[in-house]
């Protein structure tokens, strides 16, 4: 693999240009025409008003719907121009027609165990009905005799991954947003090309958008010249399209169709601290071996069909093809996903189910706090209940806007009684919640707007998994680490800081 070098950003650079002229040109088009032809300007207007009115009456977050009112208002020409070409939420028609094609083909594909949800219902009745959340809006199934394993960093899940990777026998298939050449990817591309070479089918999805600054525009076929199958989500085309906004930001590995990670975790150094960014990276992964991998199997073989154009032979990847032997693991796993197709945001919904039903406590990590009214309503009055209520954010930020965002949602949340810690020694990029000793979710849903609409996300849920404590017990040590905040920190800001997170928290969902 060809080093990256400076023509990575380039690519991203001139997308961005050729994008901006576009958007500029239109809109120059429209102010002039409209300064030449008074009817232009009067259409424009109407335009403007039905475009509001078409926002007030679809079933979206009302935050995504009054930050397109107010731009779309304040500057009717620009804004109107700018919400049609780049502001719609959801997919291009194209794509969303594929992607529920491959839905309906593989319905038969996932199915929900009565006996397995007999045994959670008698466990825990509250849980069960999570789960019952999980299958009845995502469709994917909640399983047993499957053993997790939790990492509480890049560094310990790395030799883990390496050594799983190395074990495959059948098939690796690989999801991921980021991948970025260094010793992480080095290692990872060394025995995928190996693996491929004797005849294993290895694939790989990746993001367009998330590798563009990373990896040269060649990166697909030097992976094919390699032997590894490869689709890309979603290709950047310098032309303005609803779709620019979607990004598939999953996190997904399976191997030979019986193990399989998610989380946090991309294929770049920082997320094994080999090289620096933003101080220590913390991130987190979660690996399964057993029956609840199909559902992982699954993702990422109807991301492929659509992606490649092609009939998937499905159950020539089930768990039991390469492991005769019975599966074994405590307690209940049910890996989900979430996509901007639909107007159900299973990501966050899993969350808010989480902190409604919690009896205790709920711990949270999440790189951004950028959330909507029902997700501050949730945790403000869970804290109201005398639920322990802690969520951790960075120490150190990745992205210096986004976090003066963040921040303004401390506030309201402390006063609420929500305990709000900064991981001191650096960034904190891992998505993960624990309740109640008995519940914890880890994937790739962050608290904001583009995880929660946007994106396509992943996740695993699950209840009274060896890995539940292993989250709790992570969460402990890094409040240990953290400088926890204080009402007293947020009165402290200066009136110039709050107005500009004032004027930030108009625009979140946008962000």
């Amino acid at each position: 693999m060809k080093k990256k070098t400076g023509n990575t950003a380039g690519r991203i650079i001139s997308f961005a240009l050729a994008v901006l002229i576009q958007v500029l040109w239109i809109i120059f088009v429209a102010v002039v025409l409209g300064n030449r032809y008074q009817i232009i300007t009067t259409l424009i207007n109407i335009l403007s008003i039905l475009a509001v009115l078409w926002l007030v009456s679809k079933d979206m977050n009302p935050a995504y719907k009054l930050a397109w009112t107010i731009l779309i208002l304040a500057v009717p020409i620009a804004g109107a121009v700018i919400y049609f070409v780049l502001g719609k939420p959801r997919l291009g028609s194209r794509l969303k027609d594929k992607l529920d094609e491959a839905e309906e083909k593989t319905k038969g594909y996932l199915k929900d165990e009565s006996a397995v949800r007999d045994v959670l219902r008698a466990e825990n009745v509250s849980a069960e009905c999570q789960s019952d959340y999980i299958w009845k809006n995502a469709g994917y199934p909640v399983y047993t005799d499957t053993e997790t394993k939790y990492f509480p960093s890049g560094e310990e899940f790395f030799p883990a991954f390496m050594e799983e990777l190395e074990k495959a026998e059948h098939f690796i298939f690989m999801e991921y947003f980021i991948i970025d050449d260094g010793e992480m990817w080095q290692s990872v591309l060394d025995v995928l090309e190996k693996k491929a070479k004797i005849g294993l089918d290895v694939r790989m999805i990746y993001d367009d958008w998330g590798c563009a600054s990373k990896m040269p525009q060649t990166f697909e076929w030097e992976l094919k010249a390699r032997g590894i199958r490869c689709e890309v989500f979603n290709p950047l085309i310098p032309v303005v399209s609803v779709v620019l906004n979607n990004r598939d930001h999953r996190k997904i590995a399976v191997i030979d169709g019986y193990t399989a990670f998610t989380g946090g975790i991309n294929l770049a150094d920082e997320y094994i601290n080999r090289i620096e960014r933003f101080g220590y990276w913390k991130d987190t992964a979660v690996m399964l071996r057993g029956e609840g991998v199909w559902s992982f199997t699954m993702m990422f073989l109807k991301m492929w069909s659509v992606l490649a154009n092609e009939n998937v032979a499905y159950d020539r990847y089930r768990p039991h093809n390469w492991h005769e032997e019975p599966f074994t693991g405590r307690g209940f796993v049910q890996p989900y996903c979430d996509t901007p197709m639909d107007q159900e945001t299973v990501g966050e919904n899993v969350y808010l189910n989480i902190i409604n039903r919690a009896k205790d406590y709920v711990y949270i990590f999440t790189p951004y706090l950028i959330i909507d009214n029902e997700m501050q309503t949730a945790l403000s009055l869970a804290a109201k209940s005398g639920i322990d209520v802690r969520i951790v954010t960075p120490g150190i930020p990745d992205k210096k806007a986004v976090f003066l965002l963040t921040q303004s949602y401390y506030e309201p949340l402390l006063r609420a009684g929500v305990r709000i810690y900064e991981y001191t020694p650096g960034f904190i990029h891992a998505k993960s919640f624990v309740c109640d000793d008995k519940i914890a979710t880890v994937g790739t849903v962050n608290l904001d707007y583009r995880s929660l609409y946007l994106h396509f996300e992943c996740g695993v849920w699950m209840y009274d998994t060896d890995a539940v404590m292993d989250v709790k017990k992570d969460s402990l040590a890094v409040f240990e680490e953290s400088r926890e905040i204080t009402i007293e920190d947020c009165e402290k800001k200066s009136f110039v800081r709050r107005f500009g997170q004032s004027i930030l928290r108009l625009f979140a969902p946008l962000m």
